[in-house]
């Protein structure tokens, strides 16, 4: 039998009340500045409209990983196996899976001072930042709850 990735053993939280997406935080190395966080996108959906303020390394683990212009057009598809090396960029841009879930490794390595993501409303007006310390608090409290797969 051939092994198979089965994401129900990864047990993701939603990202607030934005739907179409869950994570899990692997680790955050505050002395590195390094977060490595999967991200599963529902298929055939669009997440909210945001910015990537620092370096973010990326590696499709499974599925297709989609990328949409603000206006909601397709930009970029990245199949399994892809790898990509994005620097900061004042793009906005949204995110999702193809025709089945996807799932996508972020490894983010902002600068000192410098943001991770900077979320957008329709207009494309920031509405809130995320930072390395952020992602610290929540993997901090992500390590006391239960888990539970999806």
């Amino acid at each position: 039998m051939t092994p198979h990735f089965d994401i129900r053993n990864i047990p993701w939280q939603p990202f607030g009340d934005f739907p179409h997406f869950a994570f899990r935080i692997l680790q955050v190395d505050m002395q590195q500045r390094i977060a490595d966080v999967l991200f599963r996108f529902d298929a055939n959906q669009q997440i909210v409209l945001h910015r990537h303020k620092a370096l973010n390394h990326t590696f499709v683990v499974q599925g297709e990983h989609r990328l949409y212009e603000m206006d909601g057009r397709l930009r970029e598809v990245r199949p399994t196996g892809s790898h990509t090396v994005s620097p900061a960029s004042e793009a906005p841009h949204r995110e999702g899976g193809g025709a089945t879930d996807a799932v996508v490794l972020f490894s983010m390595r902002p600068q000192p001072g410098e943001i991770l993501y900077e979320i957008l409303d329709d207009a494309g007006q920031p509405i809130a930042e995320i930072t390395l310390e952020t992602l610290q608090a929540i993997f901090e409290a992500q390590q006391q709850a239960p888990a539970v797969a999806a």
